[in-house]
């Protein structure tokens, strides 16, 4: 068994630590934006792109309450706070730990919050001591971030270790309907968020969402299937034979990271090079990568179910080039990263072999996106 602990590393220094959450700030503004290329593009419709954003969001709200929580790391506070802790050797997002942690907080946060004094109150007692006293209100100011990390699970729409699935209407009446399902994991083999999107349509007597024994069985299901390691084949056949008045047209994911970092994380490979060659300033020494994989279904099959019945059963397409479809399990596997320009271009300087059906989406400084 892996020694998870050992892949952690904690930023217990106060300014790394800022540095780590602004960078992801900018990161997640960037990601919004990316979304929409993809849907000039026409490599995403208006659906995806609005779910995406909902995640991409969540991600963003998720990395501000862990600066609240963790924004006087490395400070004497009084008090054993420890540090967050990352996964510096692959992903280079926050351990799957923090959001486990983060998510029980969340169930205590009106109850914290009661038994504080208000933000206001706590900047007035701060603004006495640094007159009366003429000392730092370093204690004060680790409350006030305490209170501003449970007020920002309080209002919640965080990316939680496990969004449950949700449905949305798409068209179909009466016998046929078709629905579009979404939800996402914080997946804890590979510390990413990562989110999935299902199109399918629904033959039986009672429309989906509606019906009290199907639907609470697809979400609980689907939640299971939710792992990075099962290819989108193995899930959508298991999914198809589970359920057979309900038929997956199409499964897609979304990876969101690894976030590279010369700075923060300890990566291999190709991008660990040129950023340490592009020697970017604070703010610009990153690069994330993004991946998308998609199985659609190709044709419908019917089996035999018992004596007089048939059922119908997908024939799922998979990516014809090189029989690489056999070993990826989906019709079609695209990778993209996005990164500053100055380590583009780097990479575009070095030309790392593996990196020409790569898809670039370059920020500028004014944070318009390119698609290269």
């Amino acid at each position: 068994m892996t020694d998870v602990v050992t892949e952690h590393h904690g930023l217990t220094e106060t300014f790394a630590s800022r540095r780590y959450f602004q960078k992801f700030e900018a990161i997640t503004g960037h990601l919004g934006r990316v979304a929409g290329v993809m849907e000039a593009e026409g490599s995403l419709d208006r659906n995806d792109v609005k779910i995406l954003a909902r995640y991409i969001r969540g991600i963003a709200y998720t990395f501000k309450a862990l600066s609240m929580k963790y924004l006087l790391v490395g400070r004497d506070t009084g008090q054993f706070f420890g540090s967050l802790a990352i996964d510096d050797s692959e992903s280079g997002f926050p351990a799957f730990q923090e959001l486990l942690v983060m998510a029980n907080d969340a169930q205590q946060a009106d109850q914290h919050l009661e038994n504080m004094p208000s933000a206001n109150a706590l900047k007035d007692q701060m603004i006495s001591q640094i007159i009366t006293d003429k000392a730092l209100p370093t204690k004060l100011q680790f409350a006030l971030s305490q209170r501003l990390y449970y007020e920002e699970l309080a209002r919640g729409h965080l990316f939680w270790a496990r969004m449950d699935p949700r449905i949305d209407w798409v068209s179909g009446f009466e016998n046929r309907r078709s629905y579009r399902i979404h939800w996402a994991v914080y997946d804890s083999q590979i510390n990413l968020p990562t989110i999935y999107l299902l199109e399918l349509d629904d033959s039986g007597r009672t429309a989906l969402p509606k019906d009290e024994r199907r639907w609470p069985e697809v979400q609980r299901h689907l939640m299971g299937q939710s792992l990075g390691a099962l290819k989108l084949l193995t899930i959508a056949r298991g999914f198809d034979e589970s359920f057979d008045d309900l038929h997956p047209k199409r499964l897609r994911r979304f990876h969101i990271g690894p976030m590279y970092s010369h700075a923060f994380t300890r990566q291999t490979g190709p991008i660990r090079d040129v950023l340490a060659e592009a020697k970017s300033p604070p703010g610009e020494d990153w690069t994330l990568a993004w991946t998308s994989e998609m199985l659609e279904s190709e044709r419908v099959k019917e089996e035999r179910a018992g004596w007089f019945s048939t059922v119908e059963r997908e024939v799922f397409a998979l990516d014809p080039f090189s029989g690489r479809g056999i070993d990826t399990g989906a019709t079609e596997t695209s990778r993209a990263i996005i990164l500053p320009q100055r380590p583009f271009q780097v990479l575009a300087e070095k030309n790392p072999p593996g990196f020409a059906n790569v898809r670039k989406f370059v920020v500028s400084p004014g944070g318009r996106v390119l698609s290269y």
